[in-house]
């Protein structure tokens, strides 16, 4: 996860060069040409690796795979809400069909579907909801059941009257409000009873790792080291976490929880400084977007309706949606992720978990 923005981009010349690179690859360079076209829009890089590395190949593939004529146009808004709403623009000026979108912002997404709507294309809202409009369809995982995940695995491993930190995500994203909701609503009844304590709190503009540490530096001063467990929402501020703990030799000595499975990550648990992490199949999200973008690029409303399985209300309105199980991993389970072609031993067991690989 899932997330999700840095901060805009002053127009200097580094600015307009990185403002150069948001545009990514011409879309001829990423896919077969043909009649019909679908969007896939990222909304970064640096709050998770994983939608270069993972969802755009597989949505890519599953799209190849339902009709290999169809055009996939794959960009990344490296951030900035504007941007992605320029790519979008371009897509339909290109005859995008569809557009498969993880909005910068749930608000974000609404303008999106607005400019979607003008010319008769539809939108997805992926891995992230949009609010303040009504997309075609919904697909992500279950992102408060994330955040349960997390907080259950601290409450069952901690001893009585631990004292937690959390480290919290943007909670101008959808997802990121999700996870945070999730966590509290297993740790509030222990916070409220004293089995655990709650030391210390931050949100995290743009899921950025940088203020993740500064935060978790400031919460331990303010505890004076004195933490047990720490939720992180996902694998990239978990390892802004570590970092601040391995500052003051307090790295695999507290419970650090995560998300996405990211190599790094997988890589930590072995080596015992991350705890757990939350798995999700992003070949599975990203499969079932293509197949519902593909149905309605061609028109089928009732097939792309038929692939899901519930709505969502996103306060305008209810929303058909696949929502996906994500499951916890630990040391204990971590070759599950292997197993399920996620990843592979010989990108995970490297460096120090090398030494401590059971795979």
């Amino acid at each position: 996860m899932l997330r999700r923005f840095i901060a805009p981009i002053a127009l200097t010349t580094t600015a307009l060069l990185a403002a150069a690179c948001t545009q990514g690859p011409p879309a001829a360079e990423e896919e077969t040409r043909g009649d019909l076209s679908i969007a896939f829009l990222m909304p970064c890089s640096t709050c998770a690796d994983r939608f270069e590395s993972k969802d755009k190949p597989f949505f890519t593939e599953a799209v190849k795979q339902a009709d290999p004529s169809i055009r996939v146009i794959a960009n990344n808004a490296q951030g900035d809400a504007a941007v992605q709403l320029q790519q979008a623009e371009a897509a339909l000026t290109n005859g995008a069909k569809v557009i498969v979108v993880s909005p910068f912002t749930a608000e974000a997404g609404a303008s999106i579907v607005a400019k979607a709507d003008a010319v008769g294309a539809k939108v997805i809202a992926y891995d992230g909801a949009i609010e303040g409009a009504v997309p075609a369809a919904y697909v992500s995982f279950q992102n408060e059941k994330v955040g349960e995940l997390q907080g259950q695995y601290l409450l069952d491993h901690l001893s009585q009257g631990a004292t937690v930190a959390m480290i919290n995500g943007d909670i101008t994203s959808a997802p990121g409000r999700e996870f945070k909701a999730g966590a509290h609503k297993v740790l509030d009844p222990a916070f409220g009873s004293g089995r655990l304590k709650l030391g210390y709190e931050s949100d995290t503009p743009g899921f950025d790792p940088a203020k993740g540490q500064a935060a978790m530096e400031q919460g331990l001063t303010k505890l004076n080291d004195k933490v047990q467990g720490v939720i992180a929402p996902n694998d990239g501020l978990a390892n802004a976490v570590i970092t601040a703990l391995t500052s003051r030799k307090l790295n695999g000595k507290v419970l650090v929880t995560g998300q996405d499975a990211t190599d790094a990550g997988l890589a930590s648990i072995l080596v015992g400084d991350q705890s757990m992490t939350v798995y999700k199949s992003i070949r599975d999200e990203a499969s079932a977007a293509a197949k519902i973008a593909v149905a309605l690029a061609k028109g089928d409303t009732a097939g792309a309706a038929a692939l899901t399985t519930t709505t969502v209300d996103n306060g305008t309105g209810k929303v058909p949606a696949l929502l996906l199980e994500p499951k916890a991993i630990d040391k204990d389970n971590i070759a599950d992720v292997v197993k399920d072609g996620y990843t592979t031993k010989d990108k995970i067991c490297v460096g120090e978990a090398a030494a401590k690989c059971t795979l």
